[in-house]
């Protein structure tokens, strides 16, 4: 099959944030592509009755061990932020309306998001910050700006959050591969075995 592998994420999740960095160089080595969904995780949590990781109970400690030593091993930067986790409306409003015009364009502002919230620990909630990021790309602050405010763009970010939600996605980052649901970053091996093998 040759459908897009479709990746799901927030951009306040941190292991969204490890996925997103391999997830295009592991697939296209199969020839494929990656379509970038981010969606609002919040919603998702309200459906299963979950908390954000970092909130919970002893695992809250362990993952944020965790976050630090998958930053070494991968090499990546990486700042714990303040304030985590945060709402990331506006950043996944802005992706999708840059998406409509120009999807690389779209991933790059996603892994700039990305860098500049766990790389760098600045929050990204507000929507001029969203702008100072893609600014640097050649995106045009003031038509980013109005942009994440047009109903449109908000409902088209509600509509792909529900979609998800039918497509059974419940965590960050979430793949579906020609069908098949796979969750979470420690699930990549199994991305990559499903895409050589076709599924088992």
């Amino acid at each position: 099959m040759s459908e897009p592998v479709l990746f799901y994420f927030d951009f306040s999740s941190p292991y969204g944030y490890f996925a997103a960095v391999k997830i295009d160089e592991l697939v296209g080595g199969f020839g494929r592509t990656v379509t970038w969904k981010p969606m609002m995780l919040g919603v998702a949590m309200k459906e299963t009755g979950n908390r954000p990781l970092a909130d919970q109970p002893l695992k809250g400690e362990y993952c944020k061990r965790d976050w630090d030593r998958l930053a070494r091993h991968m090499k990546v930067a990486w700042r714990m932020p303040t304030p985590f986790p945060i709402a990331t409306l506006a950043a996944a409003r802005a992706f999708y309306w840059l998406d409509d015009k120009d999807p690389g364009l779209a991933k790059r502002f996603a892994r700039a998001t990305f860098d500049t919230y766990f790389g760098n620990g600045r929050d990204i909630t507000a929507p001029e910050t969203v702008a100072d990021i893609a600014a640097p790309l050649g995106v045009d602050r003031a038509a980013l700006l109005a942009a994440v405010q047009d109903p449109a763009v908000k409902e088209r970010l509600k509509q792909e959050t529900a979609e998800a939600l039918r497509r059974g996605v419940f965590g960050s980052p979430f793949f579906v591969v020609d069908g098949e649901p796979i969750w979470g970053s420690d699930r990549l091996w199994m991305v990559k075995h499903w895409l050589r093998e076709g599924g088992w």
